[in-house]
């Protein structure tokens, strides 16, 4: 009976769906995994949303950040495309898809970008992880703390390849802002993700990215799937000038994520078509709606375990996640507003997302003697290791003089730095904040 009321609302304000709205419908109402965004890449401007900001897994599309960083690194010389690296036993022992080589085995640079953008290869993603960031802990760290400053405020890595692990997270959004940015600041190198075939050792890889091979002005980004994901699509295309990207999360299938993606990109080129034709289609996602894109059920999907501050109880539903080194959207009452970032540019309007500071009615953990900046707690010691290192990197200056401590609380790997004092401690969490790192001032006892 709704909807049928729902489809006389439609007639009389005349804006019946397109044919093949109806599927569309039924993904994005019923599938709780689902989450999409199509955003005008020159602009930022979100076309249309819909669970844009729930926590995803985003299986290989994590790739795309593992592929960044291999960008950011060739460009500030650390590495070179024609670099060899050598496999090593842990990256060889990866699950499919793999390229399958063995341990000892070498592979340049980009034969290496080609193995991740084409064949999506677990493998060589580990070994370009320990290539760039010397383990795969170390880069995970680094490919987080990136993804903050690029104002990926819900995105945690912990892996380079995006195989299952429930403490990787991310959101539609984020993946848009990734897929924007690398763009953005790698244009050099971002045709490696229109690659349709590659050939290596004699055989020849075709993209898992079906929409590159149907025209459209499809040039890339990446696919993903594991069973807790669904099927993932970044997709980027470009037709009379303008391009749009869209990102699709929690599919049933590559064949109807495919379609769903191409559908939902061609509704965002028809709105960029009636614009520039004078049409004043002043909200873009009331255009995808009356379509039928975006409506249904809006029950929240299921939760998705968080690296948040411990309280000794072991109980993961009482710690909060306002002191999360990555957390569920952001709780504004429990936090500060922060500056403009990177995300409000996304969106086109000024930033409402927060810095994720504790407020002040928050009760930190304590230390014994001194005060303390802690920036993440973590269920594995080497991510916590590695990220206490990354950190210090970044923020030698506010932290010289401070001891590095990775502290077990429980099942918990707290990662400090010790021995502050008040002044230096709240200076250094703040220069912290400034950047997008979370982190939390921690009183002694």
């Amino acid at each position: 009976m709704q909807a049928l009321l729902f489809a006389f609302v439609l007639v009389a304000a005349g804006l019946t769906p397109t044919p093949g709205a109806e599927p569309v419908v039924a993904q994005s109402g019923e599938n709780t995994r689902y989450a999409a965004i199509v955003v005008d890449a020159e602009s930022g401007e979100v076309l249309f949303a819909r669970r844009a900001d729930n926590p995803r897994y985003p299986a290989s599309i994590t790739k795309v950040m593992t592929l960044y960083m291999t960008f950011e690194a060739l460009t500030e010389g650390r590495i070179e495309l024609d670099d060899m690296i050598t496999v090593s036993p842990r990256a060889a022992s990866q699950p499919p898809s793999k390229l399958g080589l063995a341990a000892g085995q070498r592979i340049s640079v980009e034969d290496a970008i080609h193995a991740l953008t084409v064949r999506s290869a677990n493998d060589i993603a580990v070994a370009i992880a320990e290539h760039v960031g010397g383990s795969e802990a170390r880069f995970a760290a680094m490919s987080t703390l990136r993804a903050q400053e690029l104002g990926m405020t819900q995105s945690r890595f912990v892996n380079p390849h995006g195989l299952p692990d429930s403490r990787q997270i991310s959101s539609a959004r984020d993946l848009a802002i990734l897929s924007r940015a690398v763009m953005r600041d790698y244009p050099q190198y971002y045709h490696y993700f229109g690659r349709q075939h590659w050939v290596y050792n004699g055989r020849q890889y075709g993209n898992t990215n079906g929409l590159l091979h149907s025209g459209n002005g499809y040039d890339g980004i990446k696919t993903g799937f594991t069973n807790a994901s669904g099927y993932n699509l970044a997709a980027s295309a470009v037709r009379d000038g303008r391009r749009i990207i869209t990102v699709v999360l929690g599919g049933r299938s590559s064949r109807t994520r495919n379609a769903h993606v191409a559908e939902l990109m061609d509704t965002g080129f028809e709105v960029e078509r009636r614009r520039a034709a004078g049409e004043p289609i002043q909200v873009a996602q009331t255009f995808f709606e009356s379509r039928g894109y975006g409506i249904g059920s809006n029950t929240p999907s299921a939760p998705v375990q968080y690296a948040s501050l411990d309280r000794s109880s072991g109980d993961e539903e009482q710690s909060t996640t306002a002191v999360a080194f990555t957390s569920a959207p952001a709780d504004t009452s429990r936090v500060t507003s922060s500056s403009g970032s990177f995300t409000a540019a996304l969106n086109g309007t000024p930033s409402q997302q927060a810095d994720l500071r504790p407020a002040r009615d928050a009760e930190p953990a304590r230390t014994s003697g001194t005060w303390a900046v802690q920036v993440g707690a973590f269920r594995d010691r080497n991510v916590a290791d590695g990220w206490l290192t990354e950190v210090n990197r970044r923020f030698r200056s506010q932290f010289a003089g401070a001891e590095h401590a990775v502290q077990v609380a429980g099942e918990w790997y707290r990662s400090r730095f010790t021995g502050l004092t008040e002044d230096s401690a709240r200076a250094a969490c703040a220069a912290l904040a400034e950047r997008r790192v979370t982190c939390m001032v921690v009183r002694p006892d």
